[in-house]
């Protein structure tokens, strides 16, 4: 340790909003920092607020730009929240990545399944596995969570010890993988402890997350008592639910049928790691319509009511090989993720007006979140003792609410932040000293564009104001040539009095064009100024609203 070394963390996404997880670690005094990133994940678009935009990730500038003092990314586990962008964005870093097995092999099939998708090399690293990356120690300790191998990292330095939790809970019959690794985290805690920066995505909930043992029994109690098929959606990436499902299956007579590439993609990486070893053979969906009705269970996609999916397609009818029926059962085994209420909605309706019941958890233990409760928190705590605490992984309530109970617990100090904002860890006196930039960025089709551009609020102007086109030529003594062409997209036909507001459109230009002196209408781009706002405004007059206006002159 140097004179003016210091310990600084700082969330580059995932504070502040439940997603695109990005932290980062620096050590070593202000200028020349040695930095470690953890995690790499997307937030997923809404159409509503961001037409057109299926994932949003953190803007890497920053960890671009000092790539050269980049020792690596460590991923904690495989959802698509902690590692989704890494595809997209590891290209701009380029630096050596460190998963454990089962995440290591999810990516690769992931990556496989994406045409164009670059060649990242990625070090596997056993569970429990201890490593150094330029000042940070490194140790993986095993929690439960909804998806094998989840883990927490203790990160050791000169300065002192950090317990980055990443996504966990307390669960003592996980299903798949061991409990959470209460032993190491009570020994780090005894060794010592300077921060804590924790998961607070279930701070607001008191109590404790149910087990998915108790999911599972109540899967098997609802498989068996179906009269005829049953269909069961919950994330792909749930591989303990997909178990308990199977299971509950097979222990009814049925046969088990994939639905679903994420699904299938899921299974065989599970298989292949060893997460489903003693669970028999599944089948595809070319003998789901040879099964009797009380002798299959379907395994579907689609439970956060993605239009693409099994399950949307289904509650369509439009499903090439699967269909449900009256008296079918399906259950959602899942929680919606806020944001998603509409399309599940949408599902859910669709299915209801075919006649098949629908079981959720509004009315039976069919999920349970893969997040501590305050209760579990508390736990963590007692066993770690940080010295202060950092909340993420979080919107603002679940951030303060982590906050205050740490407080009511006796931790010293607490610190909460947003993205970007750069908190020194040690020395002490630890807090927020400086910022770092923290940005988004969205995946537009094949392209990455920066949130603050101009692509998406014009397109969100478009689909709620409508659009009008005119083009027109003038001589180059101002003169028409030919009727103007005017073209309204999304705009009402008609007003309220029945008028075309085409030719009301239409109207405006006219009398633009007449007003105009003729010196300046030889200048082309005060005519389509001019233009522009009177067709705005007098189809705001009649409608309310004011369309997004192009207007091309052309002289000739």
């Amino acid at each position: 340790m140097a004179a003016g070394d210091e310990l600084v963390f700082a969330p580059l996404g995932g504070v502040g909003e439940i997603g695109m997880n990005l932290s980062i670690y620096g050590f070593g005094p202000e200028r020349r920092r040695t930095w470690l990133a953890i995690d790499l994940g997307v937030a997923f678009g809404s159409e509503e607020l961001l037409p057109g935009i299926d994932l949003i990730m953190p803007d890497v500038r920053f960890l671009a730009e000092e790539r050269h003092n980049l020792v690596g990314l460590v991923l904690t586990h495989a959802h698509e929240d902690h590692f989704g962008a890494l595809i997209d964005l590891w290209p701009r870093l380029r630096v050596p990545v460190y998963a454990t097995p089962f995440t290591a092999a999810l990516f690769e099939a992931k990556r496989l399944g994406e045409p164009g998708a670059p060649e990242i090399p990625i070090k596997v690293v056993p569970l429990g596995a201890r490593f150094s990356l330029g000042p940070f120690d490194i140790e993986l300790v095993s929690v439960a969570h909804s998806i094998p191998e989840s883990n927490a990292l203790i990160i050791r330095t000169p300065l002192g010890t950090v317990l980055h939790t990443g996504d966990w809970k307390i669960d003592p019959t996980p299903v798949i993988g061991a409990p959470t690794d209460e032993a190491k985290l009570r020994a780090v805690g005894e060794e010592g402890v300077l921060a804590l920066i924790g998961d607070s995505t279930n701070a607001v909930r008191e109590g404790r997350s149910p087990s998915e043992a108790d999911v599972a029994k109540v899967l098997a109690d609802l498989v068996r008592e179906a009269p005829a098929r049953v269909a069961v959606t919950t994330f792909a990436s749930n591989v303990a639910r997909i178990r308990s499902a199977a299971l509950a299956g097979f222990a009814a007579g049925r046969e088990v049928v994939v639905i679903g590439r994420a699904m299938e993609r899921v299974i065989q990486v599970a298989r292949e790691t060893g997460y489903l070893d003693g669970i028999g053979e599944f089948r595809g969906t070319d003998v789901y319509g040879y099964l009797p009705p009380d002798k299959v269970l379907a395994l579907c996609t689609g439970s956060q009511g993605e239009p693409r999916a099994a399950l949307a397609r289904i509650a369509l009818d439009e499903h090439p090989d699967v269909s449900l029926t009256k008296g079918d059962r399906v259950i959602f085994s899942s929680r919606t993720i806020p944001g998603n209420e509409k399309p599940v909605g949408r599902v859910v309706n669709g299915l209801v007006r075919q006649g098949i019941e629908i079981i959720s958890d509004r009315t039976h233990l069919v999920h349970v979140s893969g997040h501590p409760r305050r209760a579990e928190l508390a736990d963590m705590f007692s066993w770690v003792k940080p010295r202060f605490a950092v909340p993420v992984h979080g919107e603002a309530l679940h951030l303060a609410e982590h906050a205050a109970l740490a407080r009511s617990l006796g931790v010293p100090a607490t610190i909460v932040c947003r993205d970007g904002d750069l908190i020194k860890l040690a020395p002490e006196p630890a807090g927020i000293i400086d910022e770092v930039p923290a940005a988004r960025l969205y995946k537009d089709g094949r392209l990455l564009v920066e949130a603050e551009g101009r692509t998406v609020p014009l397109r969100r102007r478009l689909a709620y104001n409508g659009m009008v086109t005119v083009a027109l030529a003038l001589t180059d003594r101002g003169e028409l040539v030919g009727d103007p062409e005017v073209e309204l997209i999304g705009i009402p036909e008609l007003d309220a009095a029945g008028e075309s507001m085409a030719e009301i459109a239409y109207d405006a230009v006219k009398a633009t064009l007449e007003s105009l002196p003729r010196a300046r209408r030889r200048d082309p781009d005060e005519t389509a100024e001019s233009i522009r706002r009177a067709v705005r405004a007098a189809i705001n007059e009649r409608w309310g609203k004011k369309p997004v206006c192009h207007v091309h002159v052309l002289a000739v």
